[in-house]
């Protein structure tokens, strides 16, 4: 895959920020390197909280039909009230 340039302006306290990072007491050698590092813990991020879900959902679409229990939506209500 060829590499494509981007190009993105900072100013102001973003400016600062990516000055800092990328200063000789900073964690990267430049700009780029620190954008690369943004955007892949983006996506481990993203891929984290899939993975969350995912595991949350897993038992309900395993479970046996009977043991789910029907529902109003007032009841969803009603019962969101009183938890607060």
């Amino acid at each position: 895959m060829a590499s494509e340039n981007i190009n993105v302006r900072v100013t102001g306290e973003l400016r600062n920020h990516l000055e800092q990072q990328i200063n000789k007491n900073g964690f990267y050698e430049n700009a780029s390197e620190y954008v690369r590092s943004l955007i892949r813990n983006d996506l481990k991020s993203s891929e984290e909280s899939w993975e969350w879900l995912r595991k949350e959902l897993e038992p309900s679409l395993r479970a046996d039909e009977s043991e789910f229990i029907e529902v109003s939506a007032r009841d969803v209500i009603a019962r969101n009230k009183k938890r607060k």
